[in-house]
């Protein structure tokens, strides 16, 4: 019975990562999908433990869920976005979307491919893995992440360079009714433009100056 409860929970949470993967993508509320974000991260990090990835699992939690996620919930909730709007003109940028989204599916084919069938494949799965106990978890993670796969860790951190450029432009985009910083007015504005000074006499009341605009 105890051998079998490392198959159960790896089914389990495999099953509830992928349930909250697809809730993420249909749920009609944003806050909702990041709740349900939080949730596939809590249990990536399971799946992560199993494969005796602590420092992994420990990562995903904490940065992830304790930064991204309830960032993203705040942003969400503090946006005044109409979704109703942003669902409509989606359908216009629909075939672009499919033809790039293609083009991603082609590519990660493509990189699969290239990795399974490389010259240098055979040779390491040959060789022999060292011990756990003598390579540590992160030393280990970070010679695989900054000497293999370098470009595509690199390429990773471009995608959410993109990402977060998109986020940018979603925010600023332009709206009715709402005040804005406007930086080149502000320094262009004059000592004398903000203040008045009025010499009172005595016994005498003061008008104050009407002001411009």
């Amino acid at each position: 019975m105890i051998e079998i409860l490392p198959a159960i929970a790896f089914y389990m949470f495999a099953a509830v990562t992928v349930a909250a993967g697809v809730l993420v993508i249909s749920a009609k509320n944003p806050v909702h999908s990041v709740l349900w974000l939080i949730l596939a991260f809590f249990s990536a990090a399971g799946l992560f433990v199993l494969l005796g990835a602590e420092f992994l699992a420990m990562l995903l939690i904490i940065v992830y869920v304790g930064a991204v996620a309830v960032l993203f919930l705040f942003v969400v909730m503090m946006l005044n976005i109409n979704y109703e709007e942003l669902r409509e003109g989606a359908f216009a940028y629909l075939p672009l979307g499919g033809l790039v989204a293609a083009v991603l599916v082609v590519e990660m084919v493509t990189l699969g491919a290239a990795w399974q069938f490389g010259p240098d494949v055979a040779s390491n799965l040959a060789s022999v893995a060292p011990a756990i106990s003598d390579v540590e978890n992160t030393k280990a993670l970070g010679r695989v992440i900054y000497t293999d796969y370098i470009f595509i860790f690199q390429g990773a951190g471009m995608i959410l360079l993109v990402a977060m450029i998109g986020a940018i432009v979603l925010t600023h985009r332009t709206r009715t009714g709402v005040k804005r910083q406007n930086v080149v007015k502000q320094n262009a504005r004059r000592p004398e433009d903000a203040y008045a000074l009025v010499d009172v006499e005595i016994g005498k009341g003061v008008t104050m100056p009407k002001k411009k605009g």
